[in-house]
């Protein structure tokens, strides 16, 4: 079981099943909203157990993010419909047991750094 939280610990998250499909987002709305780039595993909706308010943001049409209200740590991603969610990498306490990672959204990615093309898949 992996525990996370937010910066200010009033959004706190236990995720009972594995973390899929590790990746970072090099999206301009995930920049804008992480500062810089955003990585995520995604989890069944049912593996998630969240304790605190998010509030959630429609950047789009497509989908959601939540966040903490009060320090504004950005936490989940969900498309949509969907019984899937993204959750921040960052945001989980100790270990990921992440293994494997992909970038997405390239074509978007902030000038002030490289992806090395071993990383590109």
């Amino acid at each position: 079981m992996l525990t996370g939280s937010c910066l200010c610990g009033a959004i706190r998250f236990t995720v009972a099943g594995p973390l899929a499909d590790p990746g970072a987002c090099h999206c301009t709305q995930c920049r804008k909203q992480s500062g810089h780039v955003w990585a995520s595993g995604e989890v069944d909706m049912s593996d998630v157990d969240i304790t605190g308010e998010p509030r959630w943001y429609a950047a789009s049409t497509e989908a959601r993010r939540g966040f903490c209200p009060t320090c504004g740590s950005f936490l989940f991603w969900q498309s949509n419909g969907s019984d899937q969610m993204g959750v921040a990498l960052g945001a989980i306490d100790g270990p990921t047991g992440v293994t494997g990672f992909r970038h997405i959204f390239t074509a978007d990615k902030g000038d002030y750094y490289a992806i090395p093309e071993s990383e590109l898949g």
